[in-house]
């Protein structure tokens, strides 16, 4: 017998016994890889035989790999039988685990009714960037250079060159350099709202972020008065909060606005509070110095602008009490809108 002859015999004897023992499918199909493997090993040297011992080699290997195929056919069927008389490895009578559904945050939940109420009054939704420079934030917006809201204390400015034209590099404390691009890209008749995130040096507290996000509107057209202003107000937070809303102006100051107001609400929800009236926003009439510095004509076109902190609304809405529960992202606070 030659050396070739015994190994197959090895082999087939050493692989059955390896295949009779398996405990599982997996394992089964390493076994039969892996003597498969060596057969087809040993067989590529078939060619380098004796032309007289080929015949008997071939064979031999043939009758040792039909042996190993069935052996794992066999084990197959008796470890299949046996997986079917011991039951499904699941227990299918135990109760189904619940999947919670996601939804959306509050914050967005109240950014996107806002913006349907203002589209649906024929508003259009404009953006800009968050890394903005002092004139479009501060100079075309009629605020001076030695106003307090300019102060580093007050505004997180960028480690950055300055622009060579437009000053230092900030980050956006309020959304109106949109109003202010808006109006340099195009010329009355003007209907915007101006979503997104702001920033201020605040130190955080239950009423207070150094990041939140603002709305603010924008209608600049021929005779646009004050009343149209006070009607789209009124309009928004009745159909944002209840229909029984109120809204009052109290004169105010903003540089960009003449004259300014306060915006108060008086709701059933507060009244139940305690509360006849609660501060919302700031509103009026834009100033002209900021049409100059969009290149507007003098007295040709009047306009109106307003802004909302989106927070706010939410607190209002949900009566929240601490506006830091909005980004701690506290499963048991989000789940409850």
């Amino acid at each position: 017998m030659t050396d070739l002859e015994q190994q197959l015999h090895a082999i087939r004897a050493e692989a059955e016994t390896a295949i009779a023992g398996a405990a599982d499918l997996p394992a089964l199909e390493q076994l039969k890889g892996r003597y498969l493997g060596q057969l087809g090993g040993l067989m590529a040297n078939l060619g380098k035989l004796p032309k007289e011992q080929k015949p008997i080699i071939g064979k031999l290997a043939n009758e040792v790999k039909n042996a190993l195929t069935a052996a794992v056919a066999g084990k197959r069927d008796e470890l299949e039988a046996k997986a079917e008389q011991s039951g499904p490895a699941i227990d299918t009578t135990l109760p189904g685990r619940h999947h919670e559904i996601g939804h959306q945050h509050p914050l967005t939940q109240i950014f996107e009714r806002t913006v349907d109420i203002f589209r649906r009054m024929g508003f259009a939704v404009e953006d800009g960037p968050e890394i903005e420079d002092e004139w479009h934030c501060f100079d075309a917006l009629n605020t001076p250079a030695n106003h307090p809201a300019r102060d580093i204390q007050d505004t997180l400015y960028v480690d950055v060159p300055p622009h060579e034209k437009y000053g230092r590099y900030l980050l956006r404390t309020h959304t109106s350099p949109v109003q202010i691009r808006t109006m340099l890209r195009q010329k009355p008749p003007i209907r915007i709202i101006a979503p997104g995130r702001v920033f201020r040096r605040d130190n955080p507290d239950a009423t207070h972020s150094p990041t939140f996000h603002q709305i603010e509107g924008l209608y600049v057209d021929k005779n646009v008065t004050v009343a149209d202003l006070k009607g789209t107000v009124e309009f928004f937070f009745k159909q944002l909060l209840d229909p029984e809303t109120k809204v009052r102006f109290r004169p105010h100051f903003f540089p960009y606005t003449e004259p300014s107001f306060e915006i108060d609400l008086s709701t059933p929800t507060f009244r139940a509070r305690g509360k006849e009236w609660i501060e919302i926003a700031g509103c009026g009439m834009v100033d002209p110095n900021v049409f100059k510095a969009v290149g507007y004509p003098d007295d040709e076109y009047t306009g109106w602008a307003f802004g909302f902190g989106i927070e706010r609304l939410a607190m209002i809405q949900y009566g929240i009490t601490d506006i830091r529960l909005f980004t701690e992202n506290d499963v048991r606070f989000l789940g409850q809108f």
